[in-house]
């Protein structure tokens, strides 16, 4: 009976989740005059077809690749810090059509709700980093509840709308299965990703643009997921995954390769979408399929 109603009560939380997401230091916001009618150049996604299957799908794994046949990527963001990058971030992918998920912080979330506002108004998806990006290796199970939990009040307090996703990146990128295990029981699947730039050390961390374009043209592979970042942690004005997007976005592009949404993911495994995979050895499975 126990069991019974702790799954029930997974249920109605996944229904919530997805439900929501449309499927079943301080903060800086300038719109310059070159990019002010761009906010709504790319619709809002809904993945067909959505349901709990579709997400279950992806529990039980870290989920650092895309199971596909297809020369696809899926292009991310996590914000903690500032907004610094995201004019650039924004009107280029509002430029070329291209869709992102955004991993937010709740804590950058309650300073910056404008922001959450602006991406979800831009047609992109918003993915929860937990409300203050500890270790999580240093929490309680309840602490790291807490986290997501928080993290998911922040996001819906600042609009994140149908925007927001019933996905979940672990600060830091670490995980364990018991905590993967943790975020799946809350509702969320774990998305982390194959390749970061490592573009947010900035220059004073020796990391050049020229470096995090070429970190990811060299993990480029069918289904990879790339991660930057919009800010800078030292609060600074300099993003230098602001300035190598558009080159990385050029390169894929010239290898033949496409700009996916992670929300894909969410249709059901009987529609033939690719879904997502902790082992990039796996990413041509017999899942694989064309988006």
């Amino acid at each position: 009976m126990e069991t019974s109603a702790r799954d029930l009560a997974r249920r109605l939380l996944l229904r919530r989740l997805l439900g929501a997401a449309g499927l079943a230091g301080g903060c800086r916001f300038v719109v310059p005059g070159a990019l002010a009618g761009t906010a709504g150049a790319l619709a809002p996604r809904r993945a067909a077809a959505a349901d709990a299957e579709g997400l279950e799908a992806l529990f039980g794994s870290e989920n650092r690749v895309i199971s596909t046949h297809e020369d696809v990527l899926a292009v991310t963001f996590n914000a903690a810090w500032n907004d610094s990058g995201l004019d650039s971030v924004l009107g280029e992918l509002a430029h070329r059509g291209a869709p992102a998920t955004f991993f937010l912080t709740g804590d950058f979330a309650d300073r910056c709700p404008e922001v959450v506002e602006r991406i979800a108004a831009a047609g992109h998806g918003l993915g929860n980093h937990s409300y203050s990006h500890p270790y999580f290796s240093e929490l309680t199970a309840a602490g790291r509840r807490d986290e997501v939990l928080a993290a998911d009040r922040a996001l819906r307090a600042a609009g994140a709308g149908e925007a927001l996703t019933p996905f979940f990146r672990f600060p830091y990128g670490e995980t364990t299965p018991e905590q993967i295990g943790e975020v799946n029981e809350l509702g969320y699947a774990d998305i982390e990703y194959t390749a970061d730039t490592n573009g947010w050390q900035g220059t004073a961390g020796g990391m050049t643009v020229d470096h995090a374009v070429r970190r990811a043209l060299d993990a480029l592979c069918p289904g990879m997921i790339l991660q930057m970042h919009i800010g800078d942690p030292g609060g600074g004005t300099e993003v230098l995954d602001a300035q190598a997007l558009p080159r990385i976005l050029d390169a894929t592009t010239a290898h033949g390769y496409r700009v996916i949404d992670l929300r894909a993911l969410l249709t059901p495994a009987t529609e033939q979408t690719p879904t997502a995979s902790g082992d990039p050895a796996r990413r041509n499975g017999p899942t694989a399929a064309a988006f």
